[in-house]
């Protein structure tokens, strides 16, 4: 092999190592400005676009967990890497699929587990972490708020009851 596919394949390798998710698209029948487009709001979620030849991703998946992918990498490829949400690269392909009717996706990894289409689709439509992050601290957050109630009662009801003799022994 050739030095330089030789490095490309080690950066791909190092792509599939690095990142916690990964989907194949097709986008055969994008141009050239809608790809730079799709790049673009990629690389807004730090999530990296590659197109790439399927013979290279074949080699640089062997051996790691995402040889399960190895039947998605047919035809015209681009592998979108996320390296820190697993749910970004997902959820922005999946609505620019439904943008661009050209781009179609293909499978995924996530961990060693491998994504269909369907899979995708609900992965995509999980919240972010931040809003999921929002809803745990509201969850923790109930029962102290309850208690801290239940322990503010009695001095609530004692402050209405000094209250209602003030008002007695003044009339």
């Amino acid at each position: 092999m050739r030095p330089e596919k030789q490095q490309e394949v080690e950066r791909l390798k190092g792509s599939f190592s690095k990142a916690k998710s990964a989907i194949v698209a097709d986008y055969r029948g994008l141009t050239v400005s809608d790809m730079n487009d799709v790049r673009s709001k990629l690389r807004e979620a730090d999530v990296e676009l590659r197109v790439t030849k399927n013979t290279m991703a074949r080699i640089a998946i062997k051996g790691t967990d995402s040889e399960v992918l190895t039947e998605s990498l047919v035809g015209p490829t681009a592998i979108a890497f996320s390296y820190d949400d697993p749910v970004a690269g997902a959820r922005i392909l999946k609505k620019l699929a439904e943008e661009y009717e050209e781009l179609g996706l293909k499978g995924g990894v996530l961990g060693d587990k491998f994504l269909s289409e369907a899979d995708i689709t609900a992965l995509s439509k999980l919240p972010t972490k931040e809003v999921l992050l929002g809803q745990l601290l509201s969850v923790l957050n109930g029962p102290m708020t309850g208690f801290v109630n239940v322990l503010a009662g009695n001095q609530r009801q004692l402050v209405q009851v000094l209250a209602a003799i003030r008002d007695q022994k003044t009339n």
